[in-house]
């Protein structure tokens, strides 16, 4: 039997707007503009959409994992009420420094999923606004898509900077979709 395949999508700067001070409680997620639109069309898909995040404000006592958990079911619900889908939200807790194989660019996240799921990693797709979704992405062997939105313009100077060039950069989570749909061959 063939192995599903998967949208995975970072979440602050991907899906609802980044803040310097980080997204802590419900009240302070936003959407980006044209996300739920893509989330949207990406729901008629066979694609399996997950989330993958970073979400180091835990380990720095600036949030708690229930406010986190309570921010993903209500960022879910959102997306559903939308039209949307979103299967499920997996997140690293932990800071930078202690080293986990779950914070990206590490691929523990995308592991744990692609084994829950029954997801073949190497016909996925990774969206993110950072060069730690598109090193995760060149890691587990997805295909990598920078979005300019959230740190996404800084980003790609950085990665431009450090010789990575093997990803597609659109301009929204929306236009990232759209791409996919075309490289797949998929009705609008």
């Amino acid at each position: 039997m063939t192995k599903r395949r998967a949208i995975f999508l970072d979440r602050d700067g991907v899906i609802n707007a980044n803040r310097a001070d980080h997204v802590k409680r419900w009240d302070e997620f936003v959407f980006l503009p044209r996300a739920l639109d893509a989330l949207r069309r990406i729901a008629a898909s066979e694609f399996v959409v997950l989330v993958a995040t970073n979400q180091a404000a835990i380990a720095r006592g600036l949030t708690t994992e229930a406010a986190v958990r309570d921010i993903h079911a209500r960022m879910t619900a959102e997306v559903g009420r939308a039209g949307g889908r979103i299967d499920a939200v997996y997140y690293c807790p932990h800071h930078p420094d202690e080293n986990c194989d779950c914070r990206k660019p590490r691929p523990g996240l995308y592991r744990q999923s692609a084994q829950e799921w029954d997801i073949d990693l190497t016909r996925s797709y990774v969206v993110g606004d950072a060069m730690a979704d598109i090193a995760a992405a060149q890691g587990i062997g997805a295909t990598p898509i920078l979005v300019l939105t959230g740190r996404g313009k800084e980003q790609q100077t950085l990665l431009r900077e450090n010789n990575h060039s093997d990803y597609y950069v659109a301009d929204d989570l929306l236009s990232a979709v759209e791409w996919i749909w075309r490289k797949e061959n998929l009705a609008p």
